[in-house]
């Protein structure tokens, strides 16, 4: 969500950088299920197809989406267990346990990695994978368990000895890790700076000067522009976020990769601005139907911080429960905190599911106070 300095690219990053990196590609429930599956694969057909398919719920632990890229600690566990066999992992949402249950047995999956409630009946229908390790990882007051038909033992035992060969390692396993071409790897990390450098001078931060730059070009406050920076790296340029986001402006390494630039490049404070202030343009345009231009800045924080996806997802569920979508408090804002209920999440006008709705709404609010308490600093003597 940057430019480089040099213009070269410039059309192509400005057609490609809001759509392909801060909206979401909507995924439809069930996209990869294969209708009337016939054939059954374990394992050794699943090596041979490359791919294997898993089943599985949006949740925080389970599986979510975050600028195009999977998230969640199960996911995290099974794209690793994917690795260890030689294949990739391909994600098929479903809506409901029930439905997990039928589309395995359907043929439509390999395995369901949503972690169900072990009882008598789950296994009497199913193969169960990782009880003890997975009821221990993820603490569960329940034992919960991966499930596989009964016709892929063989993909059932290989899952069970590889759960208990790396249960030391989940906890590394589903920590970011980011390596850039140096074969440096970052973790997440960051330093808290203070709000404000120096309050006498009305001094906010080390990069006031690039903020005051950068922000012309967006027509905002240049404090506005500070207030956001802080919320998202506390003015550290190497932060690294627990989702992998970097820099000042915590660029998705997923955007720079698009871009063609390196993970250090996006450490380099003018460089990530400078894209900040490109996507907050692009985010501009997208909710240019906001004719308040106040609410709209809360629209583009929102969709800065989550994606444009998932804060249309909102605006449908404000106009399909009556509440104004061009409305941010107390409207809007209570739609995106349902964005993490299975109701809300499931509902047939979201197309992104699961979303963290608290941090979003949480990370407008922080930056407008942030943004009032900035306005009121003197500024500093005349010399």
């Amino acid at each position: 969500m940057f430019f480089k300095k040099y213009g070269l690219f410039a059309a192509l990053i400005m057609a490609s950088l809001f759509l392909g990196c801060k909206q979401e590609k909507p995924r439809e429930l069930g996209v990869f299920r294969t209708p009337n599956a016939t054939e059954s694969f374990d394992l050794d057909g699943i090596q041979s197809n490359g791919e294997l398919i898993v089943l599985t719920l949006y949740g925080a632990q389970s599986y979510f989406e975050f600028y195009g890229e999977g998230f969640g600690t199960l996911y995290k566990l099974a794209d690793q267990y994917a690795r260890s066999i030689g294949c990739t992992v391909r994600v098929d949402v479903m809506r409901s346990e029930d439905e997990l249950k039928r589309h395995l047995l359907d043929g439509d999956g390999d395995i369901v990695t949503y972690g169900i409630a072990v009882d008598d009946t789950l296994r009497q229908q199913f193969l169960l994978c990782g009880e003890r390790q997975l009821t221990h990882f993820i603490d569960s007051l329940k034992p919960i368990a991966w499930l596989v038909r009964k016709d892929a033992p063989q993909l059932a035992q290989s899952v069970n000895t590889w759960m208990e060969e790396h249960e030391g390692q989940f906890k590394e396993m589903t920590t970011l890790r980011l390596t850039d071409n140096q074969g440096h790897i970052y973790t997440p990390r960051r330093r808290t700076y203070s709000p404000i450098l120096n309050r006498a001078n009305g001094q906010i931060s080390y990069y006031d000067h690039l903020f005051k730059k950068y922000s012309i070009q967006c027509n905002w406050d240049w404090k506005l522009l500070a207030a956001q920076a802080y919320q998202e790296s506390a003015f550290d340029p190497s932060a690294v976020s627990y989702m992998g986001a970097l820099g000042l402006m915590q660029l998705m390494p997923s955007t720079a990769r698009s871009l063609g630039l390196s993970i250090t490049d996006a450490f380099d404070p003018e460089i990530n601005l400078r894209g900040a202030v490109r996507v907050i343009n692009q985010l501009n345009d997208h909710y240019g139907s906001i004719a308040d231009r106040n609410e709209r800045l809360k629209f583009i924080l929102a969709a800065y911080n989550a994606g444009a996806g998932h804060i249309d997802d909102a605006r449908n569920l404000a106009r399909k429960y009556g509440k104004n979508p061009d409305l941010w408090n107390g409207n809007v804002d209570q739609c995106v905190l349902h964005l993490s209920e299975s109701r809300y999440f499931n509902d047939q006008v979201v197309k992104h599911g699961y979303m963290r709705g608290t941090e979003t709404y949480q990370y407008v609010y922080s930056i407008m106070d942030r943004w009032r308490d900035y306005k009121t600093q003197r500024p500093p003597d005349p010399l």
